[in-house]
Order: C-alpha cells, then sequence, then structure tokens
C-alpha cells in the first residue's frame, strides 16, 4: 500500500508528530466546548484560529513564525471575507486576489502554497458564514480569530519549555531566505505561472461574485471547492481533471452525508477531537493531500455546531457548483492553450510553404 500511495502521488509517510497533535487537540477543544455550552457563535471564530494556528509544528525551527503569521494572516483573511459579503464588486476583487496571492505564493515551494491556502480556506469561511448568526461584525471576528490562535500559541510555548528549547528560536538570515524562495520560482517558466495565475484569478473571482449576488446560504462549500479542486494539478490532462472533481465530489457527499446522519452537535464534537488529534499527526506533506486533508477539516469545525443539518441538499448543490465551475474554466483554459500551440505550429509551415513558392527555379 504505501509503494502504490509513493508512485501514484509521490506520497512520503513521515513520523507522527504527537506533540502538535495534542497541542490541536487541547486548543481546539477549549472553545468548541464552550461554543457548545454557551451557544455563542463567536467561538466556531476561535476555533477556526486554533486550527489554523496549530497547523504549524513550535518544535520546528520556523514553527513559531509560521504559527504567527497564520494567525494574524488568517484574522485578516476571515474578517476580509466577512466584510466582503454583502458586497459585490469588493468580493470579485478580494477573491481575484486572492487567486493571484495563491499563485504567486506557490512559486516558491509547497510549504508557501500552503500557507496561501490556509488563507484562502479563512476568507471562504469569513464569506460564507455572513448571516448565518447574528453576530455581524468582522472586527469582532478576527480578534476571536487571534484569541484562538494565541491560545494554542500559548501550548505551543508550554510544549518548547517541555522539550528543554528556546522560547523563541534562532531566525534566519533574511538574505538567506530570499536566495531559497528566488531559486524555487525560477523552477516555473514565467508563461507557464501566468497561465496558471489567469485560471485562478478566474474561478476564483467567479466563485465569489456568485456566492454574494446569489446570496448562497453556507456558500463557503461554493468557494472552498473551487478553491480545491484548482489545487488538484488538473492542467496536466482532461482525464486528471475529471478524476479530481468526482473525488472531491465523493469526498463532500460523503461529509455531507456524515453531517446528516448525526445532526447532533455534542455528537459531532466527540467525533471531531479525535479526528483532529489524528489528522494534525498524521498532517500529509504531499500538497495535493494536505490541502484535502485540510479543507476537509476547516469544513468539519465550521459545521460542528451548525443546527441546518436537515438542509443538506444546499451544502451539496453549492460543491457541485463550485467543482463544476473551477473545471469548466480550466477546460477552458486548456483548450485555449490547444488552440494557441496548433497556431504556432502552423506558422513555420506556412512559412517554409510560402519560401518554396517564391524561390525561382534554376
Amino acid at each position: 500500500m504505501k509503494r502504490f500511495l509513493h508512485e501514484t502521488l509521490h506520497w512520503h509517510p513521515g513520523r507522527p508528530a504527537w506533540g502538535a497533535a495534542l497541542v490541536a487537540g487541547f486548543g481546539c477543544a477549549l472553545p468548541l466546548l464552550l461554543g457548545l455550552f454557551s451557544g455563542h457563535p463567536g467561538f466556531l471564530w476561535a476555533t477556526v484560529g486554533a486550527f489554523q494556528a496549530a497547523k504549524a509544528n513550535p518544535l520546528h525551527r520556523f514553527g513559531m513564525l509560521r504559527m504567527l503569521l497564520l494567525i494574524a494572516l488568517g484574522a485578516c483573511s476571515a474578517g476580509l471575507g466577512f466584510w466582503s459579503a454583502t458586497h459585490p464588486l469588493i468580493s470579485l476583487g478580494l477573491f481575484a486576489f486572492y487567486g493571484l496571492l495563491l499563485a504567486w505564493l506557490q512559486r516558491y515551494g509547497s510549504e508557501a502554497g500552503k500557507l496561501g491556502i490556509g488563507l484562502a480556506i479563512c476568507l471562504c469561511l469569513g464569506q460564507g458564514q455572513y448571516g448565518i448568526a447574528d453576530f455581524n461584525n468582522p472586527y469582532a471576528i478576527a480578534t476571536l480569530f487571534a484569541l484562538g490562535g494565541l491560545w494554542v500559541t500559548l501550548l505551543a510555548f508550554g510544549m518548547r519549555g517541555m522539550h528543554g528549547l528556546r522560547m523563541w528560536p534562532y531566525m534566519p538570515r533574511l538574505v538567506s531566505l530570499l536566495r531559497v524562495l528566488r531559486r524555487h520560482a525560477r523552477r516555473t517558466p514565467i508563461r507557464q505561472w501566468r497561465r496558471h495565475a489567469l485560471t485562478y484569478v478566474v474561478a476564483c473571482a467567479l466563485g465569489g461574485v456568485i456566492v454574494n449576488l446569489a446570496e448562497l446560504p453556507r456558500g463557503y462549500w461554493l468557494t472552498l471547492a473551487v478553491f480545491t479542486t484548482l489545487q488538484m494539478d488538473m492542467e496536466r490532462s482532461l482525464v486528471r481533471a475529471v478524476q479530481a472533481c468526482v473525488g472531491i465530489l465523493g469526498a463532500a457527499a460523503i461529509l455531507i452525508y456524515m453531517g446528516h446522519s448525526l445532526a447532533d452537535p455534542p455528537l459531532m464534537v466527540m467525533i471531531l477531537l479525535p479526528l483532529v488529534v489524528f489528522g494534525r499527526a498524521f498532517q500529509a506533506h504531499h500538497y495535493g493531500l494536505f490541502v484535502l486533508q485540510t479543507t476537509l477539516s476547516f469544513l468539519l469545525l465550521a459545521e460542528t455546531l451548525a443546527q441546518d443539518w436537515d438542509l443538506p441538499q444546499v451544502r451539496l448543490i453549492n460543491a457541485t457548483i463550485g467543482v463544476g465551475l473551477a473545471l469548466g474554466v480550466t477546460l477552458i483554459g486548456y483548450l485555449l492553450r490547444r488552440l494557441m500551440a496548433r497556431r504556432s505550429s502552423k506558422r513555420p509551415q506556412a512559412a517554409e510553404e510560402q519560401e518554396k513558392a517564391t524561390t525561382p527555379r534554376s
């Protein structure tokens, strides 16, 4: 089984990070239980912020710096998404910008891409949660998100102390870091990256504005489906694109069926917390698996305290629209590239034929 996964997905299984998993479990447990007992929707954002921060491993050299970046940028993304939910043009521009930002970060390696997909998920949750509860203050949402992340940071500092490590590790020189990033960026040709970025910008902007104009409930099922589908490297072949879309729709359908069958917040919390711990312990290193795993975890956290699981068709329709939108934009870009390639291959042939026709015979 390991050999099959390694050959098909280039998956490199690593050692389980039980320390980071316990930090994630305790970090998400406190706001989840407070939200369960109080019924206040603000604890949902503290839970999301805690999980966002727990994606970084505090024992690594860049763990604490990455954790603070995830908290600060994630809080801004969630607040911006919630604020833009009533402005179609702002949603269009904001989702286009985050699509471009995600494509730009992917040029600098998978770790930078993981940072970008986390910010995009926070933006989608911020926009999709608007109007669900009587909690319509984007500043309060960003603050609660940051408080949940800082609670995990406190646990992370305690874990570093238990291991006898410095509270704040030595940071590398900025020049060395920029050299590594520049080396990663040179691996992708600029023309290929521009086509890649254009696909992201168009698909993400359309997803954000559709949710806004149609006023879709639980709209993050649509926008998250767009971002997740685009990460499955669909530009290689049409068969791979269809397989990725079917797989994502299947995962969404299973998740919706589980939520509809349980439909009980205390039971959902009891099931979710062990999943968070084991999911963080065996966090995927492969970029595509990491995106899928992280997206499903964020969806479970966002839907744990939901009271409208009697409407599963809304979520399934949103996910289907998002996958179809990402697939449609990708197919249009693929056909345009094929057409341009054919035209460019015909030009030398036409030039050769014209040269032969104009050359005088001896």
